[in-house]
């Protein structure tokens, strides 16, 4: 069903009062593998475990954002959980007319008395793999390939070459982003071709914070004989052997715990970090022969020493000095 037949269907139910929660997944599409799906499975599992229903929505284009929102607010939607910190502006002008609706916005702060925001320490998570990565590596050049370059994804990308650096001091870091505009997410081509000029350049081990694009990347990693890392969903299984570890972000619970309390949402920025179990390296199956015991207990110790604030990464939102060249 498209977004224009959806919008007409919530138009016509506007006058009717729905409690059901509804999700906005942001360019990329609901089924990325990434960021988006993340947020799919949270509310597929909210589904599944109560019985209850959600609308969903998929952009197709950045001027249906307003529009979108404001149906789902009219229908009756509540809450409503949007993806990504491209909604906050058009947040920011919606929330307001909708008192009596809560709204929950992921990866961006948005203040307002009907407004929860949920962010995650990614620097903690991209720190842990970019020990594995060093680690991995054969040849000490490691790389990284955001999407939209924007200071979210390079907050993941420092806190990523911290933790290379830490782990091995004299190691090279490449850096490439796709664009600086949201079709950024979604160009695995140009991923791949970005991954084939770094692999030229030595680079053995690359680090996808891209969101679509990053089915690109992981592919012409897998294809190249390199080893790759995925990002926000558990991308192992997508190559198994190849992928060396993803830096999983539990976007799932944000929108399962939201859609749970539902109207007894909590407004205010929530930040989930290591401690807390917001962010992680996935271990599994698929990748189990790659993590050797020297990185499991390296990973353990830096997430100790992260926990009591004896080592702390650098977060590029609060600081866009980062302390390593490239970002």
């Amino acid at each position: 069903m498209t977004l224009k037949t959806i919008l007409g269907a919530l138009a016509l139910s506007a006058g009717a009062a729905h409690a059901d929660p509804a999700l906005i997944f942001d360019l990329g599409g609901k089924f990325d593998k990434s960021f988006n799906e993340a947020a799919y499975a949270g509310a597929a599992r909210w589904a599944t475990e109560t019985g209850g229903t959600y609308r969903e929505l998929e952009m197709q284009s950045e001027a249906q954002r307003e529009q979108a929102l404001r149906r789902l607010a009219q229908s009756g939607s509540n809450p409503i959980v949007m993806t990504g910190f491209a909604f906050s502006d058009v947040l920011t002008q919606v929330a307001p007319d909708f008192p009596d609706t809560k709204f929950v916005i992921i990866d961006s702060v948005v203040e307002g008395p009907n407004i929860r925001s949920v962010v995650f320490s990614e620097q903690e998570g991209s720190y842990l793999a970019g020990i594995m990565a060093a680690m991995a590596s054969k040849s000490d050049t490691l790389g990284f390939i955001g999407g939209m370059d924007i200071p979210l994804i390079r907050k993941f990308g420092c806190g990523y070459a911290q933790g290379v650096l830490a782990t091995k001091p004299d190691a090279k870091v490449l850096v490439s982003w796709t664009g600086s505009t949201p079709a950024a997410w979604n160009d695995p081509v140009r991923g791949g071709e970005l991954t084939r000029a770094q692999i030229s350049q030595g680079a053995d081990v690359i680090y996808a914070a891209a969101g679509g694009t990053g089915i690109g990347i992981l592919q012409t990693a897998a294809d190249e004989n390199i080893l790759s890392i995925g990002v926000d969903s558990n991308q192992n299984h997508l190559h198994p052997g190849q992928v060396l570890t993803s830096m999983v972000k539990r976007v799932d619970n944000a929108v399962f715990d939201a859609f749970t309390q539902g109207d007894a949402v909590e407004p205010g920025t929530v930040v989930l970090g290591l401690a807390d179990g917001g962010v992680s390296v996935a271990v599994d199956e698929a990748n189990q022969a790659l993590v050797t015991p020297e990185m499991t207990a390296a990973v353990e110790a830096a997430t100790a020493q992260i926990a009591s604030g004896e080592v702390s990464v650098h977060d590029y939102m609060s600081d866009d000095t980062c302390p390593v060249p490239g970002f």
